[in-house]
């Protein structure tokens, strides 16, 4: 069976006819033939298109570095106005909702609690809520598949854009049943419709939709980056390099300083399932590094299913920080708008693993130590899944 978008199954409806729509998305934001949501709405007979809203990295998701806001603009073609949503402004503002009867957003998530398109969409329902805007999220499939849940739950104390909610690292739901929780469960309480996907199962990896792979964000080019991601994201929060600047981003680990055979051979003495480490050199073209000979690793995913890019990264740093403690260096603050908290602090969503990692805690022991609030995360997240 054809796996049918969110989207597909809205603009097939009558749902928005006579109404003016406010649409959230970005390039990557098509169906099966390649149309973008943006091209379809605005063609739809008895509705109108009147703004457009564009996440972290821009409408067109050509702005490659993290934390390099974008402007507002106008569409060349649909001569509407784009809103950024990571620019001055991270929600949408009355004026920038005052002409619309309905706000859609369809973005596509990959899975892992730091992405911030999860949180321009819980921004999204924040104003829908309090100006009294309609909101209707289009479903899509979670590309690392809803099955496996890792990694620590965020520490409220530790929040930001990107962590707003107490939720693991890989959190094994679409963006329709978030957009659920953080209604309902976070108490945003927008007028809210999820249109769900049809021919989905929680079993999918993202091959298995037969849908094309438009990456979401620059970094993000293949399903396999989003695989790892969960895990190797934790990188910018060091001195280590996580691949930018390479074809291979979040695949690849490494630094100047690094004996790449000894590094593999450490990680492949580790047993890690599901996973091979090949040592490797590469030259970053930008960011960390850039111009720089890297010694590492790249992570190759022997079998998916076994595969826990959480546990694969805490292994990879703690490594890394006991084999020359030195020049292994957690990154400084400033990072996505978080002045004072270490960057590896709002990623992991709490300082355990930098304390954790100092204290040459075993990785199976901090692996042990998120379970119980993994545990009570699952008891909530059933309550909001669709499929």
């Amino acid at each position: 069976m054809p796996t049918i978008l969110g989207s597909d199954r809205l603009l097939a409806s009558t749902r928005l006819t006579g109404a003016r729509v406010g649409l959230v998305c970005n390039q990557a934001s098509v169906d099966a033939s390649f149309r973008n949501i943006s091209d379809r709405l605005a063609s739809c007979p008895n509705t109108k298109l009147v703004a457009l809203y564009g996440p972290q990295h821009g409408f067109q998701s050509d702005v490659q570095d993290n934390m390099i806001e974008t402007a507002h603009a106008q569409h060349s073609k649909l001569l509407v106005p784009i809103y950024s949503l990571y620019s001055e402004t991270r929600e949408p503002t009355a004026s920038m909702l005052s002409d619309i009867d309905i706000l859609v957003v369809d973005l596509q998530d990959i899975g892992t609690r730091v992405y911030t398109y999860i949180y321009t969409m819980a921004n999204c329902l924040r104003a829908s809520c309090n100006n009294n805007v309609p909101i209707i999220v289009c479903d899509r499939p979670n590309p690392i598949g809803g099955e496996c849940v890792e990694g620590p739950v965020l520490d409220g104390s530790f929040t930001s854009f990107v962590g707003q909610f107490p939720i693991p690292m890989r959190h094994g739901m679409t963006i329709g049943e978030l957009a659920r929780l953080f209604n309902e469960h976070f108490s945003i309480w927008a007028q809210l419709e999820v249109i769900k996907i049809e021919g989905w199962k929680r079993t999918m990896y993202f091959e298995m939709t037969e849908l094309p792979w438009i990456f979401p964000s620059p970094n993000i080019p293949t399903p396999t980056s989003a695989l790892v991601y969960p895990g190797t994201v934790l990188f910018e929060g060091t001195n280590i390099s996580e691949g930018r600047g390479t074809t291979k981003p979040f695949e690849l680990v490494g630094a100047p300083w690094i004996d790449a055979n000894d590094f593999a051979r450490r990680m492949n003495d580790s047993n890690l399932s599901g996973v091979h480490f090949r040592s490797t050199s590469f030259m970053p073209t930008f960011q960390k590094h850039a111009g720089k000979q890297c010694g590492g690793v790249q992570i190759h995913i022997t079998d998916r299913q076994t595969f826990r890019p959480v546990h694969v990264a805490v292994t990879l740093l703690s490594e890394l920080y006991q084999a020359d403690p030195k020049r292994f260096i957690w990154r400084a603050p400033p990072y996505e708008y978080e002045l004072v908290k270490h960057p590896i602090d709002i990623l992991w969503g709490s300082d355990e693993l930098r304390r954790l990692i100092e204290a040459n805690v075993h990785p199976i022991d901090i692996v042990h130590g998120w379970q119980p609030a993994l545990e009570q995360f699952q008891k909530v997240r059933e309550q909001y899944l669709l499929y």
